[in-house]
């Protein structure tokens, strides 16, 4: 079994045995659970497919969260990637953002999502993913598989340091999602167990000590936006550990480091809506609108 105590552990193992993490993951789960591989790999798949239906009920124009503040966000993106060819980053990415921010609007109105790992990050893995799948074409069992690969190193994260933006400011929500799905793409690019591990690092590193700010105290501004940002670091993590970049932190000292500046970050920067965007004039002001004086 696998402790899930190290991501050099897995990446070991599965190293060893010449097999993917994600094999190496969803065997283990079977053994664990006491079910057999092809009901675990449905239940994931179930996941991926409310991943793809989430951005659908997100990328309605007119559907708004409760509170008003957001809503739309995601189809005037995916908009836009048919303008302008594609935008500065080209269709592709404009619409991997655009799907990340319609899973977000569609969290933000009560819609159905996969917590990937939460929901605040929720739009970071589909953003990616769904986005190989509908416009790289790549096999949905794939997909589905390189989930698998996100979850075990989720795992190790909320292991040894945190998921949570009220623990760990969003370096732990965004910044982890954002990790896991840059393992996940470098798997489904063929890549190695260990370059999996070094794209997590690159995007951890790319979001250390991104605090936890949310107005209102919804998970809504800067939320959805933060998961935009995720995605293009998940991306460029990806490509930069299947090129041979080196990581030069190990990726588990990364996660130790993310710790340690989540412990010392202040209360008003962690979910509390004390600080930061939150305490902003219009911040408040946004606040009041909600929720009144």
């Amino acid at each position: 079994m696998i402790k899930y105590d190290t991501i050099k552990e897995i990446c070991d193992k599965a190293e060893a045995r010449g097999i993917k993490i994600s094999e190496l993951c969803l065997e283990d789960q079977s053994e664990q659970m006491g079910l057999p591989k092809e009901e675990i790999y449905a239940m994931m798949e179930k996941n991926f497919d409310v991943m793809v239906e989430s951005v659908g009920k997100g990328g309605d124009k007119n559907l708004r969260s409760t509170s008003g503040l957001t809503g739309g966000e995601g189809a005037t993106m995916l908009e836009y990637s048919q303008k302008a060819q594609g935008g500065l980053m080209g269709e592709f990415m404009t619409k991997a953002i655009g799907r990340a921010m319609c899973v977000s609007n569609c969290n933000a109105a009560m819609g159905r999502i996969v917590a990937t790992p939460t929901a605040g990050s929720c739009g970071i893995l589909p953003g990616c993913l769904v986005s190989m799948y509908q416009d790289k074409g790549y096999n949905k069992k794939d997909i589905v598989m390189s989930i698998f690969t996100a979850a075990a190193f989720g795992m190790v994260i909320a292991k040894q340091a945190s998921i949570a933006g009220a623990e760990g400011g969003c370096q732990a929500e965004c910044g982890s999602a954002s990790g896991m799905a840059a393992a996940s793409l470098v798997e489904l690019m063929g890549g190695s167990p260990k370059a999996c591990g070094d794209a997590l690092g690159m995007s951890l590193v790319n979001q250390m000590g991104l605090v936890c700010d949310p107005v209102a105290g919804l998970v809504e501004i800067p939320c959805v936006k933060r998961n935009v940002s995720g995605v293009v670091i998940a991306f460029s993590s990806a490509d930069m550990a299947l090129a041979g970049v080196e990581l030069k932190i190990p990726v588990d000292e990364c996660i130790a480091a993310m710790k340690s500046v989540g412990d010392s970050m202040s209360s008003a920067l962690k979910e509390t809506a004390m600080g930061g965007l939150a305490a902003s004039p219009t911040g408040i002001r946004l606040r009041k609108e909600v929720f009144g004086e």
